[in-house]
């Protein structure tokens, strides 16, 4: 496989979406197809001999990075919603963030106990979304068997969140 430089088609954005806040905005990255190619194409050579039942996505980045991985593995796509967006029975979990409350959910019979699963996001910062659907698999019987972001900010102490969990980035920014 190719290297990609990731840094060059990810856009930094000062003081959103408040002053103060460096945004790193993995639309660039959708803008060019070696980018997204190479995100791809590094997620499958990273979990060739992991073995993986399932992916489940963070909404809504993660999805479209999870989406084509699972559909070129030939295994599920399990969605991770906000409160409210999916119909039917559904598992929940609340969780805090650094400036609130939020939810999340997933169709309670997407997940079968001793599924092993691949949870997808584009960014890691803080970790608590991750932290809180990877708490959700293991209540439903499943093993999230590990993280995969394309961005990680470990300046914003993720491993602290997610220690427990294998964490795999294609970058990483030490600082803002």
């Amino acid at each position: 496989m190719r290297p990609y430089d990731l840094d060059s088609a990810i856009r930094k954005v000062p003081d959103f979406p408040r002053p103060g806040i460096l945004f790193y905005d993995i639309t660039g990255i959708l803008m060019k197809p070696d980018a997204y190619r190479f995100c791809i194409d590094s997620m499958a050579e990273l979990y060739r001999d992991l073995r993986i039942d399932a992916v489940a996505a963070i909404e809504a980045r993660g999805f479209l990075f999870a989406a084509p991985f699972a559909e070129r593995l030939g295994i599920p796509l399990i969605l991770v919603r906000k409160k409210g967006k999916l119909p039917g029975k559904k598992l929940r979990k609340r969780f805090t963030l650094e400036y609130g409350e939020d939810e999340i959910e997933i169709h309670e019979a997407d997940i079968g106990a001793k599924k092993r699963i691949l949870l997808v996001d584009d960014l890691v910062a803080t970790g608590g979304t991750l932290r809180a659907a990877a708490d959700l698999f293991k209540e439903a019987g499943a093993t999230v068997v590990s993280v995969f972001c394309v961005v990680g900010l470990p300046f914003l102490r993720y491993d602290g969140v997610l220690g427990d969990y294998r964490v795999e980035t294609l970058i990483t920014y030490d600082s803002e």
